[in-house]
């Protein structure tokens, strides 16, 4: 059970669940400072021997008299520049006089079971008051009756503490608000390995290892969304730290917008971690009696390696993030048509398409980009959220009928927030695209970005929206967002409130994707941001999965889709096996491969299999019917990272059941090696005592035999494929290639006999 044991004399609390501990403590000047964050430990009435004075001669210090205490050297939890401490603080407050000195100082505190939810924010829930405990510190300054409350919520069972601060002016005067990190948290040395995941349109997060020196260590967004180029995400990992051993801190934001995480190591080792929204350019008015909430962070640690510290943060992700009927539902197996077709269909094109796909198992046809307004090409359509008459004479109604008598679901492809110049809405508001006035507007694909931080636009878009989802039956739909905000500027404000707008309009964002949920409770909702540019936990709260890269390409989506998993569950990656030659890479890959890949998501195709031959077609009849028997296990159980695939000939990967007694191995060959060595690899997650099958979806050596999991996580999985030797003729595993895989099926069938 999660507690928050207070220890009223010493002013200390400690949050502690039997997993993890994290200490703090307003000391003598009312400074809320850390004590302890790392692996359970005893509670004690006095953890004060922790906080250590020295005087050193540099020093600034706080108080007249006393040499001893000083900002700069303190390991404080919401920390203020200009008054000693010269790091990089969480909050700067601009007063009506210009100074921007403010002075928080401890006032209460309470304790309370359960989770409270943030008014038009994503944040983390539980599902009964036992499952976590909140600790509420207040902090006020005096000469401004400003005041901040810093929220911790700490889980039962997860290793997980939630932050985040409400803002709140309880002063006469107005005050801006410059800065607000929603989680401040400073270690005491410095020997960490910081690994973000950084990438591009095409290779999102790929992970990336340093090790921290002195100064500022930083990934951030000033793209209106958390981006393509790095996701808002960290690892903090001692050296040498792996995948099975080692300790390490993780943090994620629960935002989609623009964000700052930075470590900062000062010159005592002493290393600094804050994640929040991006200050620059921003600037929120906080008039008397209003408050301002930061978005959610999380924080995780282990001392067992990486995969157990992504268990951690699957385990909040599935329990306590994703909502609704689709927390626990298995997900539909679909197939779209945008690779297949692009621009070019008709309503009897696409229920072909869909025809050939039921017949293999597949459960839902997605119609993407083209069915609406004057879309025949990429430069006219976006806004009238109307059936395009060229194409779909017969509006959706008909072909959503045509689908739903097939047996499957119907989804449906929107780009919400964008607009193009030609089309009837664009037309009737051009002010309601972002732009600065007397200025050219930027395009992007010859799109330009709605004012979601007006709320007449989001109406507008809603309308439509309901309008359509109400008149035929559609229970998906992937929502999509291809280009970032320029020119940002927001016409309905004035000139104080400049600085709101890229927050105004993530929360309009989340306002429209609110009201629509709401509205169709069943809705299933596919994020996509020209692939996986806002992959981040707090679209996860309204979009249960998320199309993880436009990047099909089977070998890539093995990077991307490693670094992914890091923080974020299968269930939650939108993955498909697409058509050969790729066309983002021009790669042709096995029609295995792209499967063994996809497997590991949520599972789709992106192809006509009227274009396949009957063999292949066979081949994704057998494909979906094992997702279908093993799409519990990979929605719901563990992943373990085995082999990564990062400057590396081959790849691994595997997921296990929460009960231990099923498993699925990913195993791939990037490229061939001739005469290559015998290979094994070792599995995790498993039952040590357990006798399992196994067998294997290509040539292998040890296909139907019985091993126990001891013997398969400790000596390993014989994975030795026909490149060991001579390819061909007397050899027993025939021949492989470039770009082969196959699965491992891992099946308990008894228990090890003990003497």
């Amino acid at each position: 059970m999660a507690s928050v044991i207070v220890h009223e004399q010493s002013k200390q609390f400690h949050l502690t669940n039997g997993s993890v501990s994290y200490i703090i403590q307003a000391d003598k000047q009312g400074k809320l400072l850390n004590l302890y964050y790392g692996s359970a430990v005893p509670d004690r009435d006095d953890f004060s021997y922790l906080v250590e004075y020295q005087h050193r001669s540099t020093a600034t210090c706080r108080k007249e008299g006393d040499l001893l205490y000083s900002l700069e050297h303190l390991r404080q939890e919401y920390p203020e520049y200009g008054t000693g401490d010269y790091r990089r603080p969480a909050i700067i407050v601009t007063q009506p006089n210009g100074s921007k000195i403010t002075d928080l100082q401890y006032s209460s505190y309470t304790v309370s079971k359960g989770k409270p939810s943030f008014e038009h924010l994503p944040s983390t829930y539980v599902n009964d008051d036992d499952e976590a405990v909140t600790l509420d510190v207040t902090l006020r300054d005096q000469m401004l009756s400003l005041i901040v409350v810093l929220h911790y919520t700490i889980f039962s069972n997860s290793p997980i503490i939630a932050r985040s601060a409400t803002i709140t002016n309880q002063g006469t005067q107005g005050l801006v608000l410059n800065r607000a990190m929603s989680l401040s948290l400073d270690l005491p040395d410095c020997r960490y390995d910081m690994t973000d995941f950084i990438g591009a349109w095409a290779r999102e997060r790929h992970p990336q290892r340093h090790g921290l020196h002195t100064g500022i260590q930083a990934i951030e967004s000033l793209r209106g969304a958390s981006g393509h180029f790095a996701n808002p995400t960290a690892l903090f990992s001692r050296p040498g730290t792996d995948e099975i051993a080692g300790e390490a801190i993780g943090l994620a934001f629960e935002y989609s917008g623009d964000f700052d995480l930075h470590a900062e190591v000062d010159s005592f080792d002493v290393t600094r971690l804050q994640i929040g929204i991006n200050d620059f350019n921003f600037f929120w008015q906080l008039d008397p009696g209003a408050s301002f909430q930061t978005p959610e962070a999380l924080i995780g640690y282990t001392s067992e390696g990486f995969n157990d510290l992504s268990h951690g943060f699957h385990d909040v992700v599935r329990n306590n993030i994703i909502r609704g009927p689709w927390k626990n539902k298995e997900r539909p197996i679909l197939i779209n048509n945008w690779e297949a077709t692009y621009f070019d269909f008709d309503e009897d094109k696409l229920v072909a398409i869909a025809q050939r796909a039921h017949d293999v198992g597949v459960e839902l046809f997605v119609l993407d980009d083209g069915w609406f307004g004057a879309r025949n090409n990429d430069k006219a359509g976006l806004g009238d959220w109307t059936p395009n008459a060229d194409r779909l004479p017969n509006g959706l109604t008909r072909l959503a009928r045509r689908i739903n008598d097939l047996g499957m679901q119907f989804g449906l492809w929107f780009e919400p927030e964008m607009v193009n110049k030609d089309s009837d809405l664009f037309r009737a508001h051009p002010e309601w695209a972002l732009h600065t006035p007397g200025r050219a507007m930027s395009h992007g694909r010859n799109e330009y970005v709605l004012n979601f931080a007006d709320n007449e636009v989001v109406d507008n878009i809603y309308e439509q929206m309901y309008s359509l989802l109400s008149s035929a039956n559609i229970a998906y739909i992937k929502w999509d967002m291809n280009r970032f905000i320029s020119e940002g500027y927001d016409i309905t404000r004035d000139a104080a409130h400049q600085g709101e707008l890229f927050h105004r309009y993530i929360l309009g964002v989340y306002s429209l994707m609110e009201r629509l949920l709401q509205a169709f409770p069943d809705l299933l909702i596919e994020s996509c941001a020209s692939g996986g540019g806002r992959f981040d936990m707090g679209m996860l709260h309204y979009s249960p999965q998320i199309w993880c890269s436009d990047d099909t390409d089977a070998v890539e989506r093995l990077n991307i889709q490693y670094g992914t998993s890091v923080f974020y569950p299968l269930a939650s990656m939108g993955s498909h096996v697409s058509i050969t030659p790729n066309h983002q890479t021009g790669r042709v890959t096995p029609l295995r491969t792209r499967s063994n890949v996809a497997m590991f998501g949520t599972f789709g195709y992106e192809l006509d299999l009227g274009k396949l031959s009957d063999e292949e077609v066979d081949e994704v009849r057998r494909q979906v019917r094992l997702f279908q028997d093993y799409r519990k296990v990979i929605h719901r159980g563990d992943f373990y990272r085995l082999l990564a695939p990062y400057d590396n000939r081959k790849a691994a990967w595997m997921v296990v059941s929460s009960d231990r007694r099923r498993a699925l191995v990913g195993d791939y060959k990037i490229l061939l090696k001739p005469n290559s060595p015998y290979t094994r690899v070792r599995l995790c997650g498993l039952d040590p005592q357990t006798v399992y099958s196994v067998t294997c979806t290509g040539p292998s050596t040890i296909s139907g035999k019985h091993f126990s999991g001891v013997e398969l996580m400790r000596i390993g999985l014989v994975d030795t494929d026909a490149s060991s030797g001579e390819m061909g003729g007397v050899n027993p595993l025939g021949t492989t290639e470039d770009f082969d895989s196959k699965l491992f099926i891992v099946e308990a069938v008894g228990e090890q006999q003990t003497e």
